[in-house]
Order: structure tokens, then sequence, then C-alpha cells
């Protein structure tokens, strides 16, 4: 692999805390080397992740949401299916698709909440893109 891009699916739910995994992530991986693609939802990031792997242009694809429970629905299901749906995108078009979905059991709307996990944010993000370094590195090494 010679490209050094790396792109980044975020969901628009919850940007205010979502958008911090981007920040960590860009704190160890220059911005120049990222692209940012937005989505409403957590749902809609596997689509975005095949389409992008499927450009052959990325060393890893991160995609970041916040899932809770809003009530109506089973949140962990939701959750469930994205996870799956981006496994499923990095095992068929093999590159690198990384997790930065979190689904909190406890999470309420308050200030106080959402300064904890928009620091939680920023150190998910760090964690993802040590992780795409290193997955890329690895699999670097296998090819040669």
């Amino acid at each position: 692999m010679t490209h050094t891009r790396y792109a980044f699916i975020k969901a628009n739910w919850h940007s205010d805390i979502v958008d911090k995994a981007l920040e960590g992530f860009c704190s160890i991986i220059p911005n120049e080397q990222v692209d940012i693609f937005d989505v409403p939802g957590a749902f809609e990031m596997p689509l975005i992740a095949d389409d992008l792997a499927a450009t052959g242009k990325y060393s890893a694809i991160v995609a970041a949401a916040f899932v809770v429970d809003g009530g109506i629905y089973r949140h962990e299901f939701v959750a469930q299916s994205v996870v799956d749906g981006l496994m499923r995108v990095s095992l068929d078009k093999k590159i690198p698709v990384l997790s930065v979905s979190l689904t909190p059991h406890q999470y309420q709307e308050t200030d106080h909440h959402n300064k904890i996990y928009q620091k939680h944010f920023i150190k998910k993000g760090k964690e993802a893109a040590h992780a795409a370094l290193m997955v890329v590195k690895t699999r670097n090494s296998l090819i040669k």
C-alpha cells in the first residue's frame, strides 16, 4: 500500500460529541491526510464505508457515532448492526474499517454527561488513529 490517506466518517447525530473523535484522530494523523464524510446517523456508516473502500484511495477508514437510547427502539440493535456492517466491509473489501461507535448504558443529555463523552471521544479518536497506523503497518509487512 503506497497511499497514506484515511477516510473518517462521522454521524451528525450528537455531533458535538462525535466531532471530538475526529479532533483526537487528527491530533495523531495530520488533517491533510484525512478526508471527512458526514452522514445523518450511525446506520448510514456501513454503506458509505463500503463506497469509500471501493475507491481504493484509503489506507484505513474510521467510522464514529454516538448511539443512544432514544426511547423508541432498542439502540443496542442499531449499534450491533452498524458494527457488523463495518466489519463486513472490512473483510469483504480487505481494508481496515475501524469503529469509534459508542453506545453508553447510562446517558442523559446534560452538560455533565456531554463533557464526559466529549473527552472520551477525543481519547477514542486518538486510539483509532494509533490502531489505523498499526494495522496498516502490520498489513504492509505481510505484503512484502
